[in-house]
C-alpha cells in the first residue's frame, strides 16, 4: 500500500456522485475530500479483515474491490464486488464494532480513506447524507431478505440466473439486453460462492445454459444471450 497524491478535484467528484452525497452542497463536499487522504492498494492486498476493528470509512475511486467473508470452516463467501465510484466500510463505523466482511483489492485500486470519526461528524453536519446513509442500508437489508428467499424458494439454476443477472444490474430495476456481459470477471468459485452452490454444481449449471444458449463467454467474461430465459429461471 502506497499514499497518494490524488488530486482534490477527483475525489470530490467521485464523492458528488455516491448517493450520500446527492444533495450535499459542494462546500461540504469538499470539506470531506479534504479530511481523508487517497492510497493505492496492489491487487492481491487486503484494506482490511474480517474482524478487524471498523476505524476508516473507504470510497473506491479506481479499480475493484471484493468484499468477502469466511466461514468458522474456511469456507470463503463472496459477497459482491465493487467498481469505482463506490463508498464501502461505513457499516463498522456506525455501529462501532468489529468488520464481518474483508475487502480484497482485484486489481490496482485506489481508495481515499477518512477515519471513522471525521465521517460521523460529516453525517451529523448533513441531515441529507445520514438519510441517504440509511436508505442504503435499507437497500442492503433487503438484499440479504432476498437472498434467504432465495435459498428457501429457487433451486441452484433459478439462484444462478438471479445472480448473473444481479451482477449487471443489482436493483433489477432495469435488466440489460441480450449479449450485455458481465461488468468484471467472474469466477465459477464466484458464482458458486453468491448462488449457495458447490462449484462442481455451478459449473454443471453454467455449462447447461450455454449448451442451450442462455450465456455464453466473450474471452474471460459471461455474456448474458438470453435475459428473458434468465428471468423465468430466476422468477422475475
Amino acid at each position: 500500500m502506497a499514499i497518494r497524491a490524488e488530486s482534490s478535484s477527483s475525489i470530490e467528484q467521485a464523492l458528488a456522485s455516491t448517493p450520500i452525497c446527492a444533495d450535499v452542497s459542494a462546500r461540504a463536499i469538499r470539506s470531506l475530500a479534504e479530511m481523508g487522504s487517497t492510497r493505492r492498494y496492489r491487487r492481491g492486498t487486503y484494506l482490511f479483515h474480517q474482524d478487524d476493528e471498523g476505524e476508516d470509512v473507504f470510497l473506491l475511486s479506481a479499480g475493484r474491490i471484493e468484499i468477502n467473508s469466511l466461514s468458522a470452516t474456511g469456507f470463503r463467501q463472496l459477497h459482491t464486488t465493487l467498481e469505482a465510484p463506490q463508498l464501502f466500510g461505513e457499516l463498522a463505523v456506525l455501529g462501532e464494532g468489529r468488520r464481518t466482511t474483508s475487502a480484497l483489492a482485484v486489481e490496482d485500486s485506489d481508495v481515499w480513506v477518512v477515519k471513522g470519526d471525521l465521517f460521523l461528524r460529516f453525517l451529523d453536519e448533513q441531515p441529507s447524507a445520514s438519510r441517504a446513509l440509511l436508505r442504503a442500508l435499507a437497500r442492503q437489508v433487503r438484499a440479504h431478505e432476498s437472498l434467504v428467499d432465495d435459498l428457501l424458494f429457487l433451486d441452484l439454476k433459478g439462484r444462478v440466473a438471479k445472480r448473473l443477472l444481479g451482477l449487471v444490474s443489482p436493483s433489477f430495476e432495469e435488466l440489460p439486453p441480450d449479449g450485455a456481459q458481465l461488468p468484471a470477471v467472474v469466477t465459477q468459485a464466484d458464482l458458486a460462492s453468491l448462488a449457495g452452490g458447490s462449484r462442481e454444481s455451478v459449473t454443471r449449471v453454467l455449462s447447461d445454459f450455454q449448451k442451450r444458449g442462455i450465456v455464453g463467454r466473450s474471452g474471460k467474461r459471461y455474456v448474458l444471450k438470453d435475459v428473458r430465459a434468465l428471468r423465468r429461471l430466476a422468477g422475475l
